[in-house]
């Protein structure tokens, strides 16, 4: 008898294709974590219920001339400020959750294109951020203007000059944040380590800022990264040395994407 050698099958590997199947696999996980859940309900229910009562409260404590250049919009989106906690962990936590627990050496080997991974990780937080973030966004505007009474100088429409453009930035701030956090947990894989650094980035620099000259302030202050980040939902701009909303936003969109290119740049160059 002669021994029949197993036919050798030849499989195809289409770039496409693969992608398409480590984007599946990434949601997936992304779903049945059960941080990704409370996270962003954590942070739907800071922008909406912050927005509800930011419309109930500040219409009887406001003056007439304080209600004149107050921004609505910002008001409204008062919740920004405790949701971005959320959003920005959430991201570190896509990418150091799995080191933490070692599954990432399983997510390399089933595919060793690291970069790929990296990608998906990306593109499967960056569509689900901006979906809940823009939704929470919109639900805070609109929570907002109906809990202001009847004929409230703060009430607005998403036709007025910078509101839609603001509301639908609260979901780019967010999900740019997000992904802010995302590369720094790539490029130091340990979740407190990324979310302290994170953090720093947001809250330190305006601290260090008010200990400076005013030169200073209005010179580097725009450039730092929650107030350039944050021009983007501001509908009416009152800082004269503040960028514009869609420049800050661009600056605050460089550090997200310098933070993921050092992380793609350092994921093939150091074991998992």
């Amino acid at each position: 008898m002669t021994a029949l050698a197993p036919a050798r099958t030849q499989m195809s590997h289409r770039p496409l294709t693969g992608l398409l199947d480590v984007l599946r696999s990434e949601f997936l996980k992304l779903r049945s974590v059960p941080s990704t859940f409370w996270t962003l309900t954590v942070a739907v229910l800071s922008n909406v219920g912050l927005g509800a009562a930011s419309g109930a409260v500040l219409a009887g404590r406001l003056s007439a001339s304080e209600k004149a250049t107050a921004d609505g919009v910002r008001l409204a989106l008062a919740g920004i400020h405790l949701s971005q906690i959320a959003f920005g962990v959430l991201g570190v936590l896509v990418i150091t959750g799995e080191y933490g627990t070692g599954m990432i050496r399983a997510t390399l080997s089933a595919v060793p294109q690291r970069r790929t991974v990296l990608t998906a990780k990306a593109l499967v937080f960056t569509a689900t951020a901006l979906v809940v973030g823009t939704l929470s966004s919109f639900g805070a505007y609109f929570a907002f203007q109906a809990a202001l009474p009847a004929g409230d100088s703060l009430k607005s429409s998403l036709a007025d000059p910078g509101v839609l453009r603001a509301v639908f930035g609260g979901g780019l701030y967010l999900a740019a944040l997000g992904l802010l956090g995302l590369g720094l947990g790539a490029v130091i894989r340990v979740s407190a380590g990324a979310i302290a650094v994170l953090f720093g980035l947001l809250f330190v620099p305006p601290i260090l800022l008010a200990m400076l000259p005013h030169s200073w302030q209005t010179t580097v202050g725009p450039y730092v990264p929650m107030q350039a980040g944050e021009q983007i939902y501001v509908a009416v701009s009152h800082e004269a040395a503040a960028l514009a909303p869609w420049a800050g936003f661009g600056v605050f969109t460089l550090y997200a994407a310098f933070a993921l290119g050092l992380g793609l740049f350092l994921i093939n160059r150091r074991d998992a």
